[in-house]
């Protein structure tokens, strides 16, 4: 299969998802109405869906999955989800990043995306508690990206720690090399993000390595799709005033953004007709 037919699938994906969630659930015929692709076709995606843990095949079609607070899903299942909100964000962050400046990147799916696209900012100092964060920018190095060896090549720490499902370094280990250090922005994922519980995780040693990476940060820029309000994990780790700016995705109901720019500084939604901030009344 190629790799257009390969994107094409991961979208339909995605908006499978987003119906599910959505809706409480879908029926097969009326997915490939919608969708105008086969009975088989849906079929197979909701079978990759039901892999990834996100939905549950019932009789006719499938619903979703309720996660208890404390689940974690591992990095394979979260990265093939809202892709196309993923770049937007990414896109949309990137822009935020100033040549020559010390940034952080939590772990996540989202996160990964983002470093992709900063492999050619120059001169920046990168911490990270991901692994797999780390590992864009060691291969941007060996294959030459942004100068390889050459001066504007990023300068990549990785904290250390105790390896959680999302390939995210935790714990003693991860908190101390962080408390020692001073970054310009955080560009932090998250697994869920409310009104009332604000930042959270499933994973209690994540959920404190977060609040160490935010306290050495000046700016903390929280980037997380659609998806992810009104979810609530295990452990709250910061509350909605201390983010400085929310990058999210079209994806966002307009309602639900105009709650958010009450709650935030600032708010940019990625991928619509303009990126933007919604207006504040003075």
């Amino acid at each position: 299969m190629s790799d257009s037919q390969n994107l094409l699938a991961e979208q339909r994906r995605a908006l499978i998802l987003d119906e599910v969630r959505r809706r409480g659930g879908v029926r097969v015929n009326e997915l490939t109405r919608r969708l105008k692709v086969s009975d088989m076709t849906v079929r197979r995606d909701l079978d990759a869906l039901a892999r990834q843990g996100v939905v549950e095949k019932v009789h006719g079609g499938a619903v979703p999955v309720v996660e208890t607070s404390t689940h974690e899903p591992g990095f394979e299942a979260k990265s093939a989800l809202e892709l196309a909100a993923k770049e937007d964000i990414a896109r949309a962050a990137a822009a935020m990043v100033v040549p020559g400046s010390a940034i952080a990147l939590s772990g996540g799916t989202t996160t990964y995306v983002l470093a992709h696209h900063l492999v050619d900012v120059p001169d920046l100092t990168v911490v990270t508690n991901s692994v797999r964060v780390a590992e864009v920018f060691h291969a941007a190095r060996r294959a030459g990206t942004a100068g390889g060896d050459q001066p504007g090549a990023a300068m990549v720490v990785l904290t250390g720690g105790v390896r959680t499902p999302s390939d995210s370094l935790v714990g003693p280990v991860a908190d101390q090399t962080i408390r020692s250090l001073h970054f310009d922005v955080l560009f932090l994922g998250v697994h869920g993000i409310s009104a009332q519980a604000g930042l959270s995780t499933p994973n209690l040693g994540e959920a404190e390595t977060n609040r160490r990476f935010m306290r050495s940060a000046r700016r903390v820029v929280v980037i997380a799709d659609h998806t992810k309000w009104g979810t609530v994990g295990l452990s709250s780790f910061a509350t909605l005033d201390q983010v400085d700016t929310l990058v999210t995705d079209a994806g966002l109901p307009e309602e639900v953004r105009e709650e958010i720019a009450e709650l935030l500084p600032d708010l940019v939604v990625a991928g619509g007709p303009e990126e933007l901030s919604p207006p504040r009344d003075a």
